[in-house]
């Protein structure tokens, strides 16, 4: 199955690298991880969930630890869009400053973060129509960035099984 997992998350990247973005930019870093990635990811979430005493990492970590792979994805340096339209909460895009943030940074443009949930959309889509259980999960993405497992302002994880059951919704 590990191969089969691995064929679609290539797949899931084909759907997020292709997933439409605002003016055809496209500041989307993606990144599958295996094997003992899975483990070093997972230990770090827990840890991360003692040190910060926030809930669930630790079980979240469990998932990750228990999956064939984790695809993650980002915006990386994304630009804005320059349309000037005030949604990030700036009224020109020249005002707008990207901060760093406990876990993220921000603000970000919105088109950009539109464009990243697009191509999100159509990764879990690819993997739901391949049968591939996944969740799309804010967790991994802070541990990931924390751990320098990928590029990026804001980054989410995707984990991928495939079970009898799936381990991400009937916990």
């Amino acid at each position: 199955m590990k191969e089969t997992v691995k064929l679609v998350a290539g797949l899931m990247a084909v759907s997020a690298k292709t997933a439409p973005k605002a003016k055809g930019e496209d500041f989307l870093e993606i990144k599958v991880l295996e094997d003992k990635e899975l483990d070093v990811l997972a230990d770090a979430m827990i840890e991360f969930g003692k040190e910060s005493g926030k809930i669930n990492f630790d079980r979240d970590g469990e998932n990750i630890r228990r999956s064939q792979a984790v695809f993650l994805i980002s915006l990386n340096k994304p630009r804005v869009a320059g349309l000037n339209c005030g949604a990030c909460g700036f009224p020109q895009c020249s005002q707008l400053e990207v901060k760093k943030g406990p876990e993220f940074e921000g603000g970000l443009c919105a088109w950009r973060l539109i464009d990243l949930g697009i191509a999100i959309g159509s990764a879990v889509k690819t993997a739901s129509i391949l049968n591939v259980d996944n969740r799309i999960m804010y967790r991994i993405g802070v541990v990931a960035k924390r751990l320098g497992l990928i590029s990026g302002e804001i980054v989410v994880g995707i984990p991928l099984s495939v079970t009898g059951k799936n381990i991400y919704f009937d916990r």
